[in-house]
């Protein structure tokens, strides 16, 4: 583990490979944490990658430099601490990939910062979204998936939350993912990264937000309106899905056009559910393996 200054962050997070390799940025999701790349990562670091897994906000060493800076989750938010740690970390472009809050991110940085991304793989394809979509009804079926949501907007559920933050972890993995079957050491290893002191403010803000219920900050807005204008992604991009995931998710047609670059998608066969590059390590693996050979080939 290594610890780095970057924007209002002071960022853990795992480097393996070459230095001078080409970067890789690999962002996890929600309630998870960087062990869901803990068989992506060497398989590529022996590729000759020079891999970045960090904690997000809220979640493992990650901690804010100072007290006073507001615990926002909405999803500008998270994206700049990715631009600000590839700063940091002096990455001019990388390949970026991640799932569930990371893939958000990732398809984020390569909607407002195609520059800087060479390549994205995001499972479960497009997730960005807006305030405005989030006030929206859904049909029942749609809004039972997402109970959790609306128990967090409650202060029962941020209460509820704090006191049973690993019983709701657990219940969340085994419903997203219901043929996974993880074991106790792979849950308590990643469990104890939601002893972050800022873990249940960012977890509570960051749905709230998404339902219109927390107001994000003045210097995020330029960007959200950007954000909520559903910008099309340009870089190559590989889309990949789970056929068991059983977390809230559009079918890939639904997302298809948001794509506009070498883009393709794939399904997963095998009960693979929603922490995909966990269950599915050697596919993940190789969809950044397969960006890489083509951002080679076409430059």
């Amino acid at each position: 583990m290594a610890q780095i200054e970057a924007g209002v962050l002071d960022v853990g997070y795992v480097e393996a490979g070459a230095a001078h390799g080409p970067a890789v940025v690999l962002l996890h999701g929600w309630p998870y944490d960087i062990h869901s790349y803990a068989e992506v990562t060497p398989r590529l670091a022996a590729a000759g990658y020079r891999v970045i897994v960090p904690y997000l906000r809220g979640y493992g060493t990650t901690r804010f430099l100072s007290e006073t800076t507001v615990r926002n989750g909405e999803q500008a938010a998270l994206a700049v601490d990715t631009i600000a740690l590839m700063d940091a970390l002096g990455i001019e472009t990388a390949i970026i990939g991640g799932f569930d809050w990371g893939a958000r991110s990732a398809d984020i940085v390569a909607a407002l910062w195609p520059e800087r991304v060479s390549g994205l793989v995001s499972v479960s394809g497009y997730l960005i979204g807006s305030q405005h979509a989030g006030r929206l009804p859904l049909p029942p079926q749609a809004e039972y998936q997402w109970w959790y949501q609306y128990y967090f907007a409650t202060e029962r559920g941020r209460a509820g939350y704090d006191q049973y933050r690993r019983e709701f972890a657990r219940l969340i993995w085994q419903t997203a993912s219901p043929m996974w079957r993880f074991d106790v050491a792979t849950f308590d290893r990643t469990a104890a990264s939601f002893d972050n002191p800022d873990h249940v403010a960012i977890v509570i803000d960051n749905y709230r937000w998404r339902l219109g219920l927390a107001d994000g900050e003045p210097e995020y807005l330029d960007l959200e309106k950007r954000l909520a204008e559903g910008p099309v992604i340009s870089v190559p991009t590989i889309t990949l899905e789970g056929d068991a995931n059983g977390a809230p998710h559009s079918q890939p047609g639904d997302y298809a056009a948001k794509f506009s670059g070498r883009y393709s998608h794939r399904t997963i066969d095998g009960g693979i559910g929603h922490n995909l590059p966990q269950e599915a390590p050697e596919v993940f693996a190789d969809a950044i393996r397969e960006l890489s050979e083509r951002c080679r080939t076409s430059g």
